[in-house]
């Protein structure tokens, strides 16, 4: 009876309003009662409403939709997409697809790239020999030593993320924290059945197995979610605990959560130095994630100088090469890594600014950000999003490492035939193809090009948007991080965000906060599109006069 009265088995449910009891057909459990739990309350109610897809035209009673029922859903939904993608302004993603034509013979075709991407598998039904292809390409691209050799520690090592960069964010500080935390790497995995080598390691002074990780205020929110899931203390957590009153940036004031960031969205390399070196002097290994092409601001993190001055601190203390100490007895060993990692949440700037530097070197612009990749000798692992600027229908992306940098896997599993040293398990094959088939199809030079319009039309946004500023007489609060595809500039009215998409971030300026919307100039955006928008903004009442604050989030 409880539970009875806790739900409502007459509310209105599908396309036709039809009590969620009356939508069975014949086969239902013994003694006649629909299977399953009625609803506790109204869906429609209860849910964010999309009002170009009214909810109960998409809901699923149990009898399925008819023919006529599915194409008006499948309409409304259509419809709605493909009105939002025409406007997509705000976010770094791009969404000029090519790929149904030649691709969707798969989708009625199971790809699971699951285990190594270097390892035969009895589980066939794979695009390795793709994904593989797809790696050496980014190797080379990255100024990697490839191909990948399980032999030479200097070689690459990487996968195709079935998420975005999010799980290459992940599965980064999960090997750098094993690494700065003295557990074995691969090269050291004894065959199977036996242990492998060494399960205490032990460092030299108390603090030289935890690892203390330091990221920009302007950081993608994934790497908060990331240390906590792994663990990891940060340098305000640390900081806040054991150090309450040591603040090197201010003593006795409290540990800022972030290391701060210039105006323009960059790691104050500055500060950075002063905090990185509080914790390297107690002996702590450092973790530094490093942006290029932060989420919001589209900002590049100089990673060239960074590596430089934290591999300099670190040297200073001992921490650029120290001995890490393995088991007792007969099992007793040692290896010889740093004390720091280096990882480049590159989702972004990846897959975008070598082909930038191919246009800057050709004369077609004439500025491209700081090196980010393996050419600098302290990056150990980066992670770009195949979604964002290459273009995919979903999130994917790339994670890639040093071979000699790679711990030790979990015993190889009988089940699929091969090791899994990936974090996913299960990998979406079809990202890989997806991949392939965009690189397969575009040179260099076409993709320096494209690299050098979207470098233009960011340049144009801007323009268009200061002139509008100086037209209206009202500080809009555009601007452009150097190089950055990323326009920003105060919140407009809700109804134009809606339109075109436009990712909202509360910025604290001289103790105000302020509300801003960013636009990124990705490839499916035009100029007559940023016209439109423009246009719009010049209207009476295009901006409240009071931004409110705290709307939004930073973007995807």
């Amino acid at each position: 009876m409880a539970r009875e009265a806790a739900t409502h088995a007459d509310i209105p449910f599908g396309p036709e309003d039809t009590p969620w009891q009356k939508t069975f057909s014949r086969l239902r459990v013994v003694g006649g009662r629909p299977y399953g739990t009625a609803p506790s309350s109204d869906p429609r109610t209860a849910y964010l409403e999309v009002p170009e897809v009214p909810h109960h035209k998409v809901q699923l009673p149990a009898t399925g939709l008819d023919e006529e029922q599915y194409a008006e859903a499948e309409a409304l939904f259509r419809r709605h997409i493909d009105t939002q993608t025409r406007n997509f302004a705000g976010y770094q993603v791009n969404s000029a697809l090519d790929y149904e034509k030649r691709l969707g013979h798969y989708l009625n075709r199971h790809l699971n790239n699951v285990g190594d991407p270097y390892q035969s598998s009895s589980y066939t039904l794979n695009s390795k020999v793709l994904e593989r292809a797809v790696l050496d390409y980014f190797a080379s691209l990255w100024h990697a030593k490839w191909p990948h050799d399980p032999e030479d520690p200097e070689s690459y090592w990487g996968y195709v993320l079935t998420m975005g960069s999010s799980e290459g964010n992940l599965y980064g500080l999960w090997n750098a924290r094993d690494y700065l935390s003295g557990k074995p790497l691969r090269a050291q995995h004894r065959e199977p059945g036996r242990a492998a080598l060494g399960h205490a390691p032990r460092g030299d002074g108390p603090h030289a197995l935890h690892p203390v990780a330091f990221f920009s205020e302007d950081t993608h929110y994934s790497l908060t979610k990331a240390v906590r899931a792994l663990d990891i203390d940060t340098f305000h957590a640390l900081g806040s605990t054991r150090y309450p009153d040591d603040n090197p940036l201010g003593p006795g004031t409290p540990w800022p959560r972030e290391v701060p960031s210039t105006e323009d969205g960059a790691i104050d390399i500055d500060r950075l130095a002063v905090l990185v070196r509080f914790f390297a002097s107690r002996g702590y290994p450092i973790l530094v994630s490093l942006n290029y092409g932060s989420t919001f601001k589209g900002a590049y993190d100089d990673v060239e100088a960074v590596s430089r001055t934290v591999h300099d601190i670190c040297a200073e203390y001992g921490l650029d090469s120290r001995r890490v100490h393995h088991g007792d007895g007969e099992d007793a060993g040692h290896d010889e890594r740093s004390g720091f990692w280096l990882h480049v949440d590159a989702a972004l700037g990846a897959g975008y600014v070598p082909y930038l530097e191919m246009a800057r070197d050709a004369g077609l612009v004439e500025q491209a950000p700081p090196a980010f990749d393996f050419r600098l000798p302290d990056v150990h692992s980066l992670t770009m999003s195949g979604h964002k600027w290459m273009g995919t229908p979903w999130a994917c992306g790339v994670f890639m490492t040093r071979t000699g940098l790679q711990m030790a896997p979990p015993k190889a599993s009988e089940y699929i035939g091969a090791t899994d040293t990936t974090f996913a398990g299960s990998r979406n094959g079809f990202s890989s193809l997806l991949m392939w088939d965009y690189l397969a199809r575009h040179s260099y030079d076409d993709l320096a090009r494209l690299a050098a319009e979207c470098d233009g039309l960011a340049a144009y946004t801007h323009e268009r948007l200061l002139a509008l500023q100086e037209q209206l007489g009202d500080d809009l609060w555009v601007a452009r991080s150097p190089q950055s595809l990323s326009i920003r500039f105060r919140r407009p009215r809700a109804d134009i965000v809606h339109r075109y998409s436009l990712a909202s971030e509360t910025v604290h300026a001289d103790g105000t906060a302020r509300s801003y919307v960013h636009l990124y100039a990705m490839r499916h955006l035009t100029r007559q599109r940023v016209d439109e928008l423009v246009g719009e903004l010049r209207q009476p009442g295009a901006f409240p006069p009071d931004p409110p604050a705290g709307t939004g989030t930073a973007g995807a």
